[in-house]
């Protein structure tokens, strides 16, 4: 019988290790895996998750990406660093994409600012100079709110691309507004970057949580997990899906002083 691991995989920014381990906790008691673990990095995937990574037990390892979309991190390093692993592995997609946080962002922005016409819901992204996902990812959730929230007004913004983030609050057209960070746990740019461009000091707009430990991000990552299963027994799928591609492209290589020698 094939044994398998649930594989959480995400930057260790300082606040974000017992995020990730209240969901594997929670992910334990839901899916039935034979083992559910987290590793953390700090800046170089390869590098730092090499060892821990070899020790990963499971005939089939599900890898998840706990980052609200992709990033070089995750379409470099951390596919690069998953070839150490000894079984299989089926890398999945970053949650952000899911609908379900889609119904967090819009939770954390009225546990502050009570949505209606008169309020105005702020997505912080990261961004990118060169990368469309995180732009993706903050328009799609700006969609569905706009269709499924109460919220008269909703835009986004970005720390590496325009719109940035310390002009959004002259867009604001409404008297309240709420700035909820599209990022999977807290970060110095959720805890510092972002509030400093927003010039939060000033007024007139709330600052919410980012994704954290909320119930639904569970949720999210189990769907992942639950597609992921579904595509290991329709090979042409799973082999034709972009993460795999990752996998079979990004490898540590000698000439890095990273792969085999």
């Amino acid at each position: 019988m094939t044994s398998e691991t649930l594989l959480l995989v995400g930057r260790d920014t300082g606040y974000s290790r017992d995020v990730f381990e209240t969901h594997a906790e929670r992910l334990a008691g839901r899916i039935a895996v034979d083992e559910v673990e987290v590793a953390t990095y700090e800046s170089e995937p390869v590098r730092e998750l090499r060892d821990r990574l070899r020790t990963v037990p499971g005939d089939r390892v599900y890898a998840v990406p706990l980052c609200a979309a992709h990033s070089h991190e995750t379409l470099d390093g951390v596919p690069a660093a998953l070839s150490y692993v000894p079984g299989e592995v089926r890398y999945c997609e970053p949650l952000g994409r899911s609908p379900a946080v889609t119904d967090v962002l819009r939770d954390r922005g009225n546990d502050l600012v009570t949505a209606d016409e008169d309020a105005t819901l702020v997505l912080v992204g990261f961004g990118s100079s060169s990368k469309p996902y995180h732009r993706q990812t903050a328009e799609y959730h700006a969609s569905r709110l706009r269709e499924r929230s109460a919220y008269g007004e909703v835009l986004t913004c970005y720390l590496l691309q325009n719109p940035a983030v310390e002009c959004v609050r002259y867009n604001v057209s409404n008297p309240r507004a709420v700035a909820v960070p599209l990022f999977a746990a807290r970060s110095e740019a959720t805890e510092r970057r972002v509030p400093e461009e927003l010039e939060l000091d000033r007024g007139g707009i709330e600052y919410a949580e980012p994704l954290g430990e909320h119930p639904r991000i569970t949720d999210a990552l189990h769907a992942e997990i639950a597609k992921q299963r579904a595509l290991a027994t329709d090979v042409d799928a799973a082999e034709q899906s972009f993460e795999s591609e990752l996998l079979q492209t990004r490898r540590p290589v000698a000439t890095d002083g990273e792969g085999p020698t």
